[in-house]
């Protein structure tokens, strides 16, 4: 499948990376890895961009074991072998047996956090939005202080677009994170990433149009909202351009040219039904379209129903950064870097983490506890609440 084709573009986007190949070759060939949550879809094109290049040591680190198994076969299969340590740990990086794992190995050089929860529906409840929390903010903070304490080189951790005027607690959760980034980076070298939606990575909504069609389902999208789109192995070779190429306080993002490479999510499921030979039809609501699919399947089409964005946390747009950061457009030709980051007051910073852990202890917290947490630390948040989450959508 042609996925720079369904995104609208017809040239990859990272034109940056080869003219500095051999420096990045050079480094990873000699340096020590640790990737984190690498068994995801950015973390496995960040690990296959680490393997080719033939590191010293990679290890990757996930809860998902069944992600980790393909993960080793797709590398197998495609890649072979390497001189250097390849292994894999079905870990939850905020365990106390990662925290020996850790402890046990010889020092990393890199460590590349890309563990997130980074579904807006994801904070419909507070149970889910605390483990939010808990991945996006506590979990790094962790892994950071453990790498000051083996003397790592150079820690990345992977942020969002999101993260640039926040209008879901997904996006503000990584924008605190970079709050921490910053704290942190008076002790350890840290860059970041800002990236779009990852075309066809698992749990998007591109992804689903696959498993649509593999169930025999109708395929749903908004026809309002508009996004920029990169492909797995662009995403994996931003990670990998920060990583290797940033500087401490850098936030990674790629230039895209908003009239060329916005796209709205329903364009794109009709340019995938056609390319998978399908004609699309417009179906007036849900019940139709779930109710057409042998009928129309038949005939070589498929029910579509294409609706408004009603749900909480949407916006209708993307941005990498906003006013008030100091942005480098002229250091790289398809990538732009923010310069400051987010910043909050040491104390602000602790009060939070605190706060967080005295609502863990007592076992009792609300959705709008943890958003006013989140607006202390974050005065001009503005929650898109519009009281439907959506898992209340097809």
């Amino acid at each position: 499948m042609n996925i720079l084709s369904l995104i609208g573009r017809e040239e990859a986007l990272i034109t940056d990376l080869a003219g500095n190949e051999y420096f990045i070759s050079g480094e990873i060939s000699n340096s020590r890895f640790l990737v984190l949550g690498g068994a995801g879809s950015i973390g496995q094109a960040v690990v296959k961009e680490i393997f080719k290049r033939e590191p010293k040591a990679l290890h990757v680190v996930d809860l998902s074991e069944n992600n980790l198994v393909e993960l080793v076969r797709d590398i197998r299969s495609s890649f072979g072998y390497i001189e250097g340590e390849f292994k894999t740990y079905a870990l939850d990086i905020g365990s106390r047996e990662f925290e020996v794992y850790f402890k046990d190995q010889e020092p990393f050089h890199y460590v590349l956090n890309l563990s997130a929860l980074k579904h807006v529906r994801s904070e419909k409840d507070p149970y889910t939005l605390m483990r939010m929390v808990d991945v996006n903010i506590v979990n790094t903070i962790k892994t950071i202080e453990l790498s000051i304490n083996s003397d790592v080189k150079k820690y990345f951790c992977v942020s969002t677009d999101k993260a640039a005027n926040p209008a879901n607690m997904m996006g503000a959760s990584k924008r605190i994170m970079e709050m921490y980034l910053h704290k942190y980076s008076q002790n350890i070298s840290i860059s970041t990433a800002r990236f779009a939606n990852v075309a066809f990575s698992d749990g998007s909504l591109l992804h689903g149009f696959h498993q649509r069609l593999l169930k025999d389902q109708p395929i749903a999208a908004p026809n309002d909202i508009r996004r920029y789109f990169v492909t797995p192995q662009e995403a994996g070779e931003l990670c990998i351009m920060s990583t290797i190429l940033g500087n401490t306080g850098d936030i990674f993002f790629p230039k895209l040219n908003e009239d060329l490479y916005m796209i709205p999510f329903s364009d794109i499921a009709i340019r995938f039904l056609k390319y998978k030979g399908f004609e699309p039809v417009e179906c007036s609501s849900e019940k139709e379209a779930r109710e057409r699919v042998s009928e129309l399947k038949e005939k070589n089409q498929w029910p579509c129903f294409f609706s408004h964005s009603d749900t909480s946390g949407e916006k209708e747009y993307e941005e990498f950064f906003v006013e008030d950061e100091d942005v480098d457009l002229s250091r790289f030709e398809s990538l732009g870097v923010v310069k400051n980051s987010a910043t909050a007051s040491e104390d602000k910073l602790d009060l939070f983490l605190t706060s967080i852990a005295k609502a863990k202890e007592s076992g009792k917290w609300s959705r709008e506890d943890l958003l006013q947490l989140f607006r202390e630390l974050l005065p001009s948040f503005i929650h898109s609440e519009r009281g439907k989450s959506l898992d209340e959508k097809m």
